[in-house]
């Protein structure tokens, strides 16, 4: 039997009960380092089961050790590009097989959150070239790539953050005040997120607009899926950042009222947070820098418009391989580029960008170009 991470309140229940020896060490100002190990080989087997998964799961984890300790003692010996891209793609293979094996006829070859966690495992391989990282204790690593209340639903940590906080020291009124209580107050908006708004645009909106496509249907669809996909989504994230900082870790937080941002750049900004920081730092930073020093384009602003189109496009095909995912993130892409262009080159916009009137005229814009992005992504009428 395997439970659905957040899924049902049977779950939440069995979750309160785990938390309840963290909120002990916590209030006696220990560290719930040890506990939180414990309590997640525990909520595994909850959630990924012993089965076929269980064993996908223990061969990405022996892989990626191999991987990330080979390349610690590799760098310290070479810095070669060369050998540091035959690691990244060693590190990466898992996520690529995962994408891939639907096509073929194995079927689906991977675990539930084996994109999270292969996505922590890559940023140490990357770090680990960059010198940011120098020691990697296995211990360590495999709390936080496996660390289960971001084990579905993310948000993407970074593993020096979570190094640091895993280490502090917390003071019983801190624990209370910046950890206990905004934990909780969390978990309760998650709540009131996905089992309240969500479920009830989903039965009495979502799943009464008729299934054969008409303009009428396919408008209604895109807004409701949208609401519907934004508070059930969020409510995962408030769940798993709630639980983090119950055991001690203030994980980042995953959305910042995104249906208010008055530009795609801004949205961005503000909807699945860590993995559009992920995609920003590690794909489109280093892609322009790349370009710049070595030439590509002769503007930076071209070199920044064709890593927007990349790193969206890569999105995309992180989420999956079919085409509605495909064509999500050459929407997303093309979107950033035209907002980019239009901001700097239109003189409308920069005379009334700061006024009250602009700027509600933008988040009106902004939601309608994020929800006709949000149906494509859904692939409903696919």
């Amino acid at each position: 039997m395997t439970f659905s991470q957040y899924g049902d309140y049977f779950y939440l229940y069995i979750l309160l009960l785990t938390m309840i020896p963290a909120i002990i060490l916590g209030l006696r100002e220990k560290s719930t380092k040890y506990y939180g190990m414990i309590a997640t080989i525990f909520m595994i087997f909850l959630i990924v089961g012993v089965n076929v998964s269980l064993k996908f799961l223990i061969a990405f984890i022996v892989m990626e050790v191999a991987v990330i300790k080979g390349y610690e003692y590799v760098r310290k010996k070479t810095d070669s590009k060369l050998i540091y891209r035959l690691f990244l793609l060693a590190s990466m293979s898992p996520i690529i097989i995962n994408k891939i094996s639907p096509l073929t006829s194995f079927g689906a070859i991977g675990f539930i959150g084996i994109s999270y966690l292969n996505f922590r495992a890559i940023q140490m391989v990357i770090e680990i070239y960059d010198g940011a990282i120098k020691e990697v204790k296995i211990s360590t690593m495999l709390y936080f790539i496996l660390f289960f209340p971001t084990l579905s639903s993310g948000p993407i940590d970074r593993s020096r953050r979570f190094e640091k906080e895993l280490e502090k020291k917390i003071p019983r009124d801190e624990y209370i005040n910046d950890y206990l209580i905004p934990g909780f107050k969390k978990i309760f908006m998650g709540i009131g997120y996905k089992f309240v708004i969500a479920f009830m645009i989903n039965i009495f909106l979502m799943s009464r607009i008729p299934s054969k496509p008409s303009f009428t249907s396919v408008i209604c669809y895109m807004y409701t899926y949208s609401l519907y996909l934004f508070f059930d989504f969020g409510g995962y994230s408030l769940f798993a950042v709630g639980t983090s900082y119950i055991f001690g870790i203030q994980a980042p937080d995953n959305f910042n009222k995104p249906f208010l941002s008055k530009d795609m750049k801004e949205f961005w900004t503000r909807w699945h947070i860590s993995l559009s920081r992920w995609f920003g730092d590690y794909i489109f930073s280093r892609f322009v820098i790349a370009s710049m020093r070595k030439k590509r384009f002769k503007k930076r602003a071209t070199a920044s418009h064709v890593a927007q189109m990349i790193t969206m496009l890569v999105m995309g095909a992180w989420h999956g391989l079919t085409w509605y995912y495909i064509a999500y993130g050459v929407y997303q892409g093309l979107v950033l580029v035209l907002t980019d262009i239009y901001q700097k080159k239109s003189k409308f916009y920069k005379k009334h960008k700061k006024e009250k009137w602009f700027e509600i005229v933008q988040i009106v814009v902004t939601f309608h170009i994020a929800c006709f992005g949000l149906l494509i992504f859904s692939g409903h009428y696919a």
